[in-house]
């Protein structure tokens, strides 16, 4: 396994597909997967990303919902990822102020996506394939391969994993994101 680590010097703003905000790019590997950051302070219409599968976690403020023609999908709850596809048509609500959320979007055709939430105490085997640990509001303390990384809120890890590798978290919180 190779680690990289991530710090927001090397993160990149890309502005929004239908112009409404930007994002914080924090990992990307060209048009295949992406896992940023993102302030959401007014609500409006998601970007189309037909194709692509799609995983949000609500990090920083309260009352984000995502208004579908299907039902809306709850993310009021901080650290409980969502779920859907990119072609679903939605459209933010904001019921209490502006929010942060961590996106990791992915090509199906070519990728299967996962973000899972790590408290201290915490830990999980990761098969082979790309793993982000970003740790949203630290600092947490990472542990694998027989090696401690302390993170500062805003840091993260790139994981190129080739077989099943450990990952526990000794202190604070990650959200951990699986490209495969």
């Amino acid at each position: 396994m190779t680690v990289t680590r991530l710090s927001p010097s090397q993160y990149i703003t890309t502005p929004w597909r239908n112009g409404g905000g930007v994002t914080v790019d924090i990992a990307v590997e060209g048009d295949v997967w992406r896992f940023g950051r993102t302030p959401i302070v007014a609500s409006g219409p998601f970007s189309d990303y037909r194709g692509f599968d799609r995983v949000q976690v609500l990090v920083a403020g309260s009352g984000l919902v995502l208004q579908t023609p299907d039902g809306d999908i709850d993310v009021r709850q901080p650290f409980r990822p969502v779920r859907f596809t990119g072609e679903t048509p939605i459209v933010s609500r904001l019921e209490a102020g502006p929010v942060e959320v961590v996106n990791l979007i992915g090509d199906r055709a070519k990728v299967r996506i996962d973000i899972r939430v790590l408290q201290a105490g915490g830990d999980i085997i990761l098969g082979a394939g790309t793993h982000i640990a970003y740790c949203p509001d630290g600092p947490a303390t990472i542990d694998a391969l027989g090696a401690h990384y302390d993170l500062a809120a805003d840091h993260g890890l790139r994981l190129e994993a080739d077989a099943l590798t450990s990952v526990a978290v000794s202190a604070g919180r990650i959200l951990l994101a699986s490209i495969i």
